[in-house]
C-alpha cells in the first residue's frame, strides 16, 4: 500500500493520468442550492415500540459505530426528529368511547394527551402527560446525542374531535372528519403540547404540522390501518389560522407552522396554489412526502416555495426496496430538482423492506440492517447540517461544501456498466492540493460492500477519478477546497 501511494503521488505531481474516465462531472462552485438543515426520521410508530433502546438511539442519532448483533453499524447521525401527537385514548366521555377501525394495527395507535373536552387547562384532569412515554424517551435520547431540530406533527385530531369518533378517518375517506366546531380545538391541542414541551421536556419544537397527507382519500375509518384524516382546503385554511393564533397566545411566535405534508409533489403543488395568500402567510415551511417517487413536479414545487421565500423539506419518504436502489434514485432526484433543505425517512425500523433495520413493532422483534441502511449512510454521515448544497453537475451526483473546514463532499452513484467517473473541480478557486488523498467510502446496492472506506484516490491537478462497478454509490471527501 505504501508503494502504491508513492507511485500515485509521483504520477499526480507529473500530471500523468491514471486511467481514462468514461464519464466526467463538473462541480459548480458558484452554485448554492441552500444550507443543509439535516436528516431525520419520524418516531411514530417504531419509537413507541422501542423507545427505551439506547443501542437504537446510538445507531440512528449518533455517528458512532455500534455493535448490533453480528453487525457493526456506522451511526447515521440523524439530527431531525418528527414527534407524533397521538389521537387515541381509551377513556369514556359521557358514555362515548373511541371507535376503532376493524383493520387497525395496534402498534399504530398513538396515545394522545388530551382526554376530553372538559378543560383546556393542561394541569387539569382532562390531560394526561404520562402517556406515550416510549416515543418521548426516544426523543430525549435523540436530543442527548445531538438532534437539534424537533417537529410536532399530527396524523389525526383527537378521536373525540372527529365526526365519527374514529381517528383512522371518515367513513368515506374523502370527507372532513374534524368537526367544524373543533377546528380551534385541534389547534389548541397541538399548541398546548408545544408549550408544555418547552416548559417541561427540556427542548422546544422548531415547527408544528397539523396535517398529514390531508388531500388523500385513503383515511377511511372502515378500512384504515393507522391514524389519518382528510382535510378539505377550506378546513386547512381555517386550522392554519387558528394554530398560528394559539401558538402566539402561548408565547411561541417563533415556532413555525409547516404544511401540508401532501403525499406527492403534484398534490403539494395543487394545495400550495389553492391555500391562498392569507393561509400561506401562516406557513413558515413547505413539507412534502416523496411517495410519487420517480414522477411528479419536484421542480414545480421548488419554484413555488422559492418564489414565496419558504424553505422546503421532504418530510417523509419510504418504500419496500431493502437494497437501497430506489432510495438512492429518489434521493438524487430530490437533491437535483426539489432542492430541499432537509430529508426525513419515515420508518427506520419496520418490516417488509420498509425499515432500514428489519423489525416488527407489534411482536417487538428486531432483525438486522439491510443494504438500504448503508446506502443512506453514504449521505447522512457526510452531508452534514450547515453545509451548502452545490450543483453536482449531473443527475447522479450530489455535492456539499463545508466552509468552516474547507471540505468538499461528493456522493455519486453509477447505474450503468462498470466505469471510471471523473470529478472536475476546476471551477473552485482552490480545488484541493495536488497529490492529496481523497477519502472515499463505497456501498454496493443489492449486495456486496456495505459501508467500506478506502484510501486509494488522489487529486491530480484539478481532478480526481474513481472506478465504479454497476449499482454502486460512493462518497468522496476532498480537503483544502476553497470556493
Amino acid at each position: 500500500m505504501h508503494h502504491q501511494r508513492l507511485l500515485a503521488l509521483a504520477l499526480a505531481c507529473a500530471g500523468v493520468p491514471f486511467a481514462a474516465a468514461d464519464k466526467t462531472t463538473t462541480i459548480d462552485a458558484k452554485s448554492n442550492w441552500g444550507t443543509w438543515e439535516g436528516w431525520g426520521t419520524s418516531l411514530a410508530w417504531w419509537a413507541a415500540a422501542f423507545g427505551n433502546r439506547d443501542d437504537l438511539a446510538d445507531i440512528f442519532f449518533s455517528l458512532s459505530t455500534t455493535k448490533f448483533g453480528s453487525q457493526s453499524l456506522p451511526g447515521l447521525g440523524l439530527n431531525i426528529v418528527r414527534y407524533n401527537a397521538g389521537a387515541c385514548s381509551w377513556n369514556s366521555i359521557n358514555g362515548t368511547t373511541m371507535v376503532v377501525s376493524p383493520k387497525m394495527i395496534t402498534s399504530r395507535q398513538m396515545e394522545g394527551y388530551w382526554l376530553d373536552w372538559a378543560s383546556t387547562d393542561p394541569a387539569s384532569s382532562s390531560w394526561n402527560w404520562y402517556v406515550d412515554s416510549n416515543q418521548r424517551n426516544m426523543l430525549w435520547k435523540a436530543r442527548d446525542r445531538g438532534a437539534n431540530i424537533f417537529e410536532l406533527f399530527s396524523n389525526s385530531p383527537m378521536w373525540w374531535m372527529c365526526y365519527n369518533h374514529n381517528p383512522s378517518g371518515s367513513d368515506s375517506g374523502s370527507s372532513d372528519n374534524l368537526q367544524s366546531w373543533n377546528y380551534d380545538q385541534h389547534a389548541v391541542y397541538l399548541a398546548t403540547i408545544a408549550a408544555y414541551a418547552k416548559a417541561n421536556w427540556g427542548f422546544s419544537f422548531t415547527s408544528v404540522e397539523p396535517f398529514n397527507e390531508p388531500s388523500s382519500n385513503w383515511w377511511n375509518g372502515q378500512s384504515g390501518t393507522q391514524e389519518g384524516c382528510y382535510f378539505a382546503i377550506s378546513t386547512q385554511q381555517a386550522v392554519l389560522g387558528y394554530l398560528r393564533t394559539e401558538l402566539n397566545n402561548r408565547g411561541l411566535s417563533s415556532t413555525i407552522i409547516a404544511a401540508s405534508d401532501e403525499t406527492s409533489y403534484d398534490l403539494a403543488v395543487s394545495t400550495f396554489k389553492s391555500l391562498g395568500s392569507d393561509a400561506l402567510s401562516k406557513v413558515g415551511r413547505i413539507n412534502v412526502h416523496g411517495y410519487e417517487y420517480g414522477s411528479g413536479s419536484r421542480d414545480g414545487l421548488q419554484s413555488l416555495a422559492a418564489g414565496a421565500g419558504k424553505k422546503l423539506w421532504n418530510s417523509e419518504y419510504g418504500e419496500s426496496d431493502a437494497t437501497g436502489t430506489r432510495l438512492v434514485s429518489n434521493l438524487v432526484l430530490d437533491f437535483r430538482w426539489l432542492k430541499p433543505t432537509a430529508w426525513v425517512y419515515w420508518q427506520v425500523l419496520d418490516g417488509g423492506g420498509w425499515g432500514l433495520i428489519d423489525a416488527d413493532n407489534d411482536a417487538l422483534t428486531v432483525g438486522s440492517a439491510n443494504q438500504k441502511y448503508f446506502a443512506l449512510a453514504q449521505y447522512t454521515r457526510h452531508i452534514r447540517p450547515g453545509m451548502v448544497i452545490l450543483d453536482g453537475g449531473g443527475d447522479y451526483t450530489v455535492a456539499a461544501y463545508d466552509a468552516s473546514s474547507k471540505k468538499l463532499v461528493i456522493v455519486a452513484v453509477n447505474w450503468g456498466d462498470n466505469q471510471y467517473i471523473n470529478f472536475d473541480l476546476s471551477k473552485f478557486t482552490t480545488p484541493g492540493v495536488n497529490g492529496a488523498l481523497v477519502k472515499r467510502w463505497r456501498t454496493q446496492l443489492t449486495s456486496g460492500d456495505q459501508y467500506v472506506a478506502y484510501s486509494d484516490t488522489y487529486i491530480n491537478g484539478t481532478k480526481f477519478w474513481s472506478y465504479f462497478v454497476t449499482n454502486t454509490v460512493q462518497t468522496f471527501e476532498v480537503e483544502n477546497v476553497v470556493l
